[in-house]
C-alpha cells in the first residue's frame, strides 16, 4: 500500500481541455516527501523555470502532502507552486483552512493546470469526476460571495477555491483564496491563475478521512507524542489560541524591531493600539481554526459599525497596515485585512507597498495630482483603506503601478532603495538589523522575502527551542539552515509550520513513517528538507537568478536603527552569507555538483 499517496495526479489542460490521470510516481514522492518539495521537482522536471510567469507555458500546482488530511496535529495545509511573476523565480504559496484535506479525500495527490482557457473557467473535482466549466457568473465576485455562491450549487460541505478580482487584474500581489478568507498568499500566484483564466476549483470529496494510512495504530501512537508536546508548550497550548499571532506586536516592539513608516523606524509609542491583546479585548469573537488544527491561532472577529463577524488579521497585516503604515487605529487595521481577503491580495505585500507609496509620497516623488483625492499620508485611515481597495480594483496608473508591489513602484518613480523587498518580494514583519538570523534567512529564502522559510525568531527572540542572542552573528548560518531545512519538511508534509514551536525532527519523522511507511531516522529527513531548498534553488538558477540577489535593502545594511532597544545596529549580512554558503556547500549562492551529489540531484549536476 502507498501509505498516505492516493498515487493520483490530474493534468488539466486549459488551452485544450484534456484531463489526464497520471500515477503518481512514489521513488519521487518519498524523495522529496511532498508538497513543496514534489511540487517543486515536478515543476523543475517540466521545465517551467525558462518560461514566462504569465504565459500558458507556465504550470500551476496545487498539491497536499501526505500529511495532508490525516489526524496528525494541524495537517489540512497545502502548497501553491508555480514560477512567480513577482519575483521570477520559485512560488510556493502556503494555505490552510480545509480545502487541502477535501483534495485528498477526494482522492488526489495534486492538481496540475496548465495553458490557458478561452474564456473564464473553473474546476469542479468531486471524488474521481473531474470538469471543466464556464466560470463567466462568478467573475468580478468578491471572495465571500465566490464562496457562498459555488456552495449554494456544490452544497455547504464543497470546498471553495478562488482568485478575487486582483487575480482576474493579473496584479503580482494577487493571492488564491480558500474557504473564504485563507490565502495562498505570496509572490504572485493570484496572477498565475487569473492569467489562465481559471477563477476557481471546488471540490467535494465522499471520504471524510484517510483511509490509506500504512500503520494506523504507529500513526495514533506518534500523534500522542506529537499532541503532549503541543499541549505542554505555552505557544503552542494557549498562547496563539488566546491572542492568535497578533501575541508578536508588543513583543518585537520591545525589543525594537518592529518596523515603523517603511523601516524608518524600529518600535512604536502606540504599537500596543494594534497588538493581540488589544484585538482580542475589543473585536475578538472566538478563536477559529484549520483542519484538525488544537493550536487555533484563528481570528474570528467583529467588525466595527457593522454586523459583519470575519477573519480577523494576523501579526503581519496588523504591523504592515499599522506601524508600518504609522496607523494606530485597529478598526481600519481590521477592514483593510477583510479588503485583502476579498479582493484576493497578499496581506503583507499590499500594505508593505502603501508604506513604501507613503515614504515617496513624503519625499515628494509621488504628487498629490497622483493621489486622487487620498494623499498617501502617514498615519491615514482613509488612505490604507482606500488603497487597498483601489490597488485591488486596478484602475488608476498609480494603484495599477502599486498592484505589482513596491519594487516595481519604487523602480518606477527612480528610487528602488525605498522598496523593502527581498528578490522583490517584500518583507515581513521583523527588523533584520535588530534580528540577526532572520536577515539572513530573508537574504536567502528562494521564493524571496519570508519569514515562514526559516523562522529564526522562535530562537531569537521566543526561546524556542532555546535562547540565543537576536544581537549576534555568532552561529546564525547554522540555525538558518536548520530552521530552513526543517521548514521545507513541514511544508512538504503537509502540517502547520506553527507545530514546530513545540515539535521537532523527531515527531515529524515518527509522523511521516508511521503514515508512509517510511523509515527514515530524524537526520534523513533532515536531508530530505536540504534537497528540497537545493532543487528549489537550483530552479532559480535555471530561472535566471544573480548571487548579488542573495542580499537585503540598503537601508538595512547601512542605515542604523535610529533610536529604541536596537538603536545603532544594522544587519551584518556581510559575514554570515559567507557562513551559511560554507554551511549549505554552495559556492557565489549556488550548490556545488559535490553538493548536489551528495543530495542525490543528479540531474542538476552541470547546470
Amino acid at each position: 500500500m502507498a501509505g498516505a499517496y492516493y498515487e493520483k495526479l490530474a493534468r488539466i489542460n486549459l488551452t485544450t481541455g484534456e484531463i489526464k490521470v497520471e500515477k503518481l510516481d512514489l521513488d519521487l514522492a518519498h524523495k522529496f516527501i511532498g508538497g513543496r518539495g514534489l511540487g517543486t521537482k515536478l515543476l523543475y522536471d517540466d521545465g517551467c523555470a525558462t518560461v514566462d510567469p504569465l504565459s500558458p507555458a507556465n504550470e500551476l500546482i496545487y498539491i497536499t502532502g501526505p500529511m495532508t488530511g490525516s489526524n496528525s496535529p494541524s495537517s489540512g495545509r497545502y502548497m501553491v507552486v508555480t514560477k512567480s511573476p513577482l519575483t521570477g523565480m520559485i512560488a510556493c504559496a502556503n494555505s490552510g483552512g480545509i480545502w487541502g484535506a477535501k483534495l485528498k479525500f477526494a482522492g488526489w495527490d495534486a492538481i496540475i493546470v496548465e495553458g490557458k482557457a478561452d474564456k473564464w473557467t473553473y474546476i469542479s473535482i468531486e471524488d474521481d469526476k473531474i470538469e471543466l466549466h464556464d466560470a463567466s457568473e462568478y467573475v468580478g465576485l468578491m471572495s465571500e460571495e465566490c464562496d457562498d455562491k459555488f456552495k449554494a450549487v456544490y452544497g455547504a460541505e464543497a470546498s471553495v477555491l478562488s482568485i478575487g478580482v486582483a487575480g482576474e487584474n493579473q496584479a503580482l500581489l494577487a493571492a488564491i483564496m480558500n474557504d473564504k478568507d485563507r490565502a495562498a498568499g505570496r509572490s504572485g500566484v493570484g496572477a498565475v491563475q487569473g492569467s489562465k483564466l481559471l477563477k476557481a476549483i471546488v471540490v467535494k470529496a465522499s471520504r471524510k478521512q484517510l483511509d490509506n494510512i500504512a500503520d494506523l495504530d504507529a500513526l495514533k501512537e506518534a500523534n500522542k507524542r506529537a499532541l503532549k508536546v503541543l499541549s505542554e508548550n505555552p505557544t503552542t497550548a494557549s498562547g496563539l489560541r488566546a491572542l492568535g499571532t497578533a501575541c508578536l506586536v508588543n513583543i518585537i516592539n520591545g525589543v525594537g524591531s518592529l518596523p515603523t513608516r517603511n523601516w524608518q523606524e524600529s518600535c512604536a509609542d502606540y504599537a500596543d493600539q494594534i497588538s493581540g491583546e488589544t484585538l482580542a479585548e475589543k473585536y475578538l469573537v472566538k478563536a477559529g481554526a484549520c483542519y484538525h488544527c488544537p493550536i487555533m491561532c484563528g481570528r474570528l472577529i467583529h467588525l466595527e459599525g457593522s454586523d459583519k463577524v470575519i477573519g480577523g488579521p494576523e501579526y503581519e497585516p496588523l504591523w504592515a497596515y499599522g506601524t508600518d503604515c504609522g496607523v494606530s487605529d485597529l478598526n481600519a487595521v481590521d477592514e483593510c485585512n477583510m479588503w485583502c481577503n476579498e479582493y484576493g491580495l497578499d496581506a503583507i505585500g499590499t500594505p508593505t507597498t502603501i508604506a513604501a507609496a507613503m515614504e515617496l509620497y513624503q519625499r515628494g516623488y509621488i504628487k498629490e495630482d497622483e493621489c486622487d483625492g487620498v494623499p498617501l499620508e502617514w498615519g491615514s485611515t482613509k488612505a490604507i483603506i482606500e488603497w487597498t481597495k483601489r490597488m485591488g480594483d486596478a484602475k488608476s496608473p498609480l494603484a495599477k503601478l502599486m498592484a505589482n508591489g513596491s519594487a516595481r513602484l519604487c523602480a518606477a518613480y527612480g528610487h528602488p532603495e525605498y522598496s523593502m523587498s527581498v528578490k522583490k518580494q517584500e518583507i515581513p514583519a521583523y527588523d533584520a538589523r535588530g534580528i540577526q538570523g532572520i536577515g539572513l534567512n530573508y537574504a536567502t529564502a528562494n521564493c524571496g522575502a519570508a519569514h515562514v522559510r526559516g523562522y529564526t525568531i522562535s530562537p531569537e527572540i521566543l526561546g524556542l527551542p532555546e535562547q540565543i542572542d537576536r544581537t549576534t552573528t555568532e552561529g546564525k548560518a547554522t540555525w538558518v539552515k536548520i530552521f530552513q531545512d526543517l521548514t521545507a519538511v513541514i511544508d512538504s508534509m503537509g502540517n502547520c509550520l506553527f507545530t514546530s514551536f513545540a515539535m521537532g525532527a523527531t515527531e515529524y519523522t515518527d509522523l511521516l513513517n508511521a503514515a508512509t511507511g517510511t523509515t527514515w531516522t530524524a537526520e534523513q529527513v533532515l536531508e530530505i528538507g536540504d534537497r528540497v531548498f537545493n532543487i528549489e534553488r537550483m530552479f532559480n538558477k535555471a530561472a535566471g537568478m544573480k548571487p548579488e540577489d542573495d542580499t537585503l535593502p540598503k537601508r538595512l545594511l547601512e542605515e542604523p536603527v535610529k533610536d529604541g532597544p536596537s538603536k545603532g545596529m544594522v544587519s551584518r549580512l556581510d559575514i554570515m552569507l559567507p557562513q551559511y554558503y560554507e554551511a549549505r556547500g554552495w559556492v557565489k549562492a549556488f550548490p556545488t555538483d559535490e553538493t548536489l551529489k551528495k543530495l542525490g540531484l543528479d540531474e542538476c549536476v552541470g547546470k
